[in-house]
């Protein structure tokens, strides 16, 4: 397995492979942040309306975990903060392939990651994952701290049920 940053470019050209992982994710249940019907039509389009531009801008970086040349995993990590936050940045939708999951391809992105932000002077990290059954035992396992749980945050991906979001953070100790 490899991780590789990407640019836009980069995005560009394995648009197909990034959409089909976002697309499988979704129909296993993953709650990042859309729901059925779901299409790679809807997932190409979140990649490049959503996604390239924060990377053409540089508010944003992109990490791929590749298996024999296929995408198979992804987090993001996103500078777009406001001048008094240009300590922190936001990581989102860490997302591993449900044929992939248990093999540490979550843990090597994040440890990446978590490398790019020190690179990056950011010393605070914040993200949000479903509760109970999202990446909290991940994080949890990688330093992040829990700050509280936001009840009926967000809609399931296949029904009407509202899941719950636990808000963590970690901070960055210089290497």
């Amino acid at each position: 397995m490899q991780i590789e940053e990407l640019d836009a470019d980069g995005l560009a050209r394995d648009i197909d492979g990034f959409a089909a992982l976002l697309h499988a994710c979704v129909h296993g249940g993953g709650n990042v942040g859309f729901i059925l019907p779901f299409s790679l039509d809807d997932a190409r389009a979140f990649w490049r309306n959503k996604i390239a531009p924060g990377l053409s801008s540089g508010t944003r970086r992109l990490l791929a975990a590749r298996e024999g040349g296929h995408v198979v995993g992804t987090v993001q990590l996103s500078f777009d903060t406001m001048p008094n936050q240009r300590h922190r940045a936001d990581v989102s939708k860490m997302m591993v392939h449900p044929e992939a999951r248990r093999k540490g391809i979550g843990r090597r992105l994040m440890v990446e990651l978590e490398r790019i932000a020190r690179e990056e002077r950011r010393t605070l990290l914040t993200l949000d994952t479903r509760q109970e059954i999202g990446g909290e035992p991940l994080y949890r396992s990688l330093g992040y701290q829990v700050v509280g749980v936001i009840p009926r945050y967000a809609r399931a991906p296949d029904s009407d049920r509202l899941d719950g979001t636990v808000v963590m953070f970690k901070e960055l100790i210089a290497n």
